[in-house]
C-alpha cells in the first residue's frame, strides 16, 4: 500500500462505532443553536416561518442522527411496535442528543394515536432569549422536526409538534396506518 495512505492516520477514523468518549460541551451547543435561531429570525416575518424553519433544520439533524445512533445502540436490531420506537426516543436517542432522558412519555387518555414527550426544561429553550414581541416562541419546534424525520425514517410516520405544557411537550400524532400496523402485530 501507498505511505501517503498509512502515515498519520485520523484518530476519528481508527475510533470504531461503539459509544463516543466525548461528549459535546453544554455551551458550544448552546452558542451554536442560539446562533442558528438568529440566522433563522433575520431571514423570516413571523414567529411561526421562524418555527417551521427551526422544525425543517431539525428534520434534517434527524434524518442523519438515526443512522448513526441505530449502529451504536441496536446493530442489526430495527424495532416494530409503537411503543419499542417511543422509548427509544425517550431514552438513547433523547441521550445521545440533548445529554438526558425526556422527562416524561405519556399516551393521550382519548386517541390511541397521541402521545406526548415531555422535556421540562428543554435544551433547545434554555440558551435563547425570546424578546417580548415574540412571547409565543417555541425552539422546541427544532426537536419536534427532528423527531418528526427519526420516526418517520424508522417507519413510524408522524407529524410531531412542539407547544407549551408541563414546560415543552412534543405532540405525536402517528398516521392510521402505523397504529393499525401495531394492533396487527
Amino acid at each position: 500500500m501507498d505511505a501517503r495512505f498509512t502515515r498519520g492516520k485520523s484518530p476519528v477514523l481508527e475510533r470504531a462505532l461503539g459509544r463516543p468518549r466525548s461528549e459535546l460541551s453544554l455551551a458550544a451547543f448552546a452558542l451554536l443553536f442560539s446562533e442558528l435561531v438568529q440566522y433563522c429570525q433575520r431571514r423570516v416575518a413571523s414567529v411561526a416561518e421562524l418555527q417551521a424553519r427551526l422544525a425543517r433544520l431539525g428534520h434534517h439533524v434527524g434524518l442523519r442522527a438515526l443512522d448513526a445512533l441505530v449502529a451504536r445502540e441496536r446493530p442489526g436490531r430495527r424495532e416494530t411496535k409503537v411503543l419499542g420506537v417511543l422509548l427509544f426516543v425517550k431514552g438513547p436517542l433523547w441521550r445521545a442528543l440533548f445529554g438526558r432522558e425526556a422527562d416524561k412519555l405519556e399516551q393521550a387518555n382519548d386517541d390511541d394515536r397521541t402521545f406526548y414527550v415531555i422535556e421540562r426544561e428543554p435544551v433547545v429553550n434554555t440558551f435563547v432569549s425570546v424578546p417580548r414581541e415574540n412571547s409565543s416562541l417555541n425552539c422546541a419546534a427544532f426537536a419536534a422536526g427532528l423527531l418528526e424525520a427519526v420516526l418517520g425514517a424508522a417507519g413510524f410516520p408522524a407529524r410531531v409538534s412542539a407547544h407549551w405544557h408541563k414546560g415543552t411537550t412534543l405532540m405525536i400524532k402517528f398516521d392510521e396506518a402505523v397504529i393499525a400496523r401495531d394492533k396487527s402485530l
